[in-house]
């Protein structure tokens, strides 16, 4: 999740992508998406099972800032918020 291009980053893991992803960009979590207004999904993941999405979620947040860029910038150059992508 991301509040605008080149903005802050939030990385979190689910079970639940659509759902998720709606509860930030309504802002009915308190937290730091809410805090920073990150509510666009700008890049996202899938795996098979938790531990798998946990131990990447591990891997990412211990990764550099520029690390994420190049992650969500690879498949979505513009930043653009892809939740109506996954919620249909």
């Amino acid at each position: 999740m991301a509040n605008q291009k080149g903005g802050t980053i939030y990385v979190g893991v689910t079970s639940d992508l659509p759902r998720r992803a709606y509860e930030h960009r309504e802002g009915l979590m308190s937290g730091f998406t809410k805090r920073y207004s990150c509510k666009r999904l700008v890049w996202f993941e899938l795996h098979s099972t938790m531990e798998e999405a946990i131990l990447r979620e591990k891997q990412i947040k211990g990764g550099s800032r520029s690390k994420k860029i190049s992650l969500i910038e690879a498949t979505n150059p513009e930043w653009r918020d892809q939740f109506f992508d996954i919620s249909r």
